[in-house]
């Protein structure tokens, strides 16, 4: 089958078993695992059985893992900051304050 054309199943059954493969190359079972990614051990299995994940629990086992370098291949900034990023860093900055005027009774 052509990769393009795989399920949203297909493709969660498929990344599931890329992790679970390199669990057990790793030596580790799933509970140590979750406890190196601080998730729960369903989680683990869910993601390796293709059952469901968040990206959070995907990026969390990545990096047990010690596999960020499958995220850096959807990083496609090149390492530079994106415009969505300096917006939020915008939003997080303080507002300069600014006195209130001083009323004057005339």
């Amino acid at each position: 089958m052509n990769i393009s054309q795989r399920t949203t199943d297909e493709w969660e059954t498929g990344i599931g078993e890329q992790f679970r493969a390199l669990r057990i190359q790793r030596g580790l079972d799933q509970e140590t695992l979750a406890t190196m990614a601080s998730i729960s051990r369903g989680a683990v299995r869910n993601l390796e059985t293709g059952a469901g994940s968040t990206l959070k629990t995907i990026v969390k086992v990545t990096r047990a893992l010690d596999r960020t370098d499958w995220l850096d291949t959807l990083d496609d900034t090149g390492g530079e900051i994106s415009p969505i990023e300096m917006l939020r860093q915008q939003r997080r900055e303080p507002k300069p304050h600014q006195r209130a005027r001083r009323r004057t009774d005339a």
